[in-house]
């Protein structure tokens, strides 16, 4: 079994990326993101385009975002209890693998699996780029492709997030915890999810699957 988790808004209370654009972009990424929630852009192609407009380095970066995100509760409890039955959890977001390594890593969780954008930094700003299972380059259905390659290596999927983005990958899964927009998102597209709060809501629910 596989445990697929987002990871902003899902494992954290905030969008690491939202309150990293807030503090660092130089630009209305704002208009770019009305542009997504309109469908008129992918969700890889707002991040690649929001993130142009930062010119912050890492460390900077990183120090905002320890001192302002908060880690929902019960993810250290979820993370012990897959380790227990053998479950194989991991995280695919489209959030930016530099924040989601360093926090994981500040609170003792750096070997958990994670797939995001992959970022590079450098004077004009900061490169983001998405990586597919395959190797190649993706702009859109980035959670979705790894989802698909886990169900074809026969792993029953299991699903965790928040967003709109979350809809399509969760749509593939054999089970859904879903919260916020993604649980709006599965109520209007009938999709059968079990409403979370924390983590603690998920290991009890895992515990409860047949």
């Amino acid at each position: 079994m596989i445990i697929q988790s987002d990871f902003d808004g899902t494992i954290t209370e905030e969008d690491v990326s939202f309150t990293l654009l807030d503090t660092f972009a130089e630009g209305d990424w704002r208009k770019l993101f009305q542009q997504y929630r309109d469908n008129k852009m992918s969700v890889g192609d707002f991040n690649t385009k929001a993130f142009a407009m930062v010119k912050a380095g890492s460390e900077e970066m990183l120090r905002v975002a320890r001192e302002k995100v908060r880690l929902r509760k019960g993810l250290h409890n979820l993370i012990d209890y897959c380790e227990e039955r053998g479950f194989r959890f991991l995280i695919v977001s489209n959030g930016l693998d530099f924040y989601i390594k360093s926090i994981l890593e500040n609170i003792g969780l750096g070997n958990i699996e994670v797939h995001a954008a992959q970022t590079r930094f450098h004077s004009g700003g900061l490169e983001v780029q998405y990586i597919g299972p395959d190797g190649n380059t993706l702009s859109k259905g980035f959670k979705e492709a790894y989802t698909r390659v886990f169900l074809k290596q026969g792993y029953r999927v299991i699903y965790v997030g928040n967003g709109p983005s979350d809809i399509a990958p969760a749509s593939l899964a054999q089970h859904i915890f879903a919260r916020d927009g993604l649980l709006d998102g599965c109520r209007e597209k009938k999709l059968s999810c079990q409403p979370f709060d924390d983590f603690d809501d998920i290991v009890t629910g895992l515990k409860s699957l047949p």
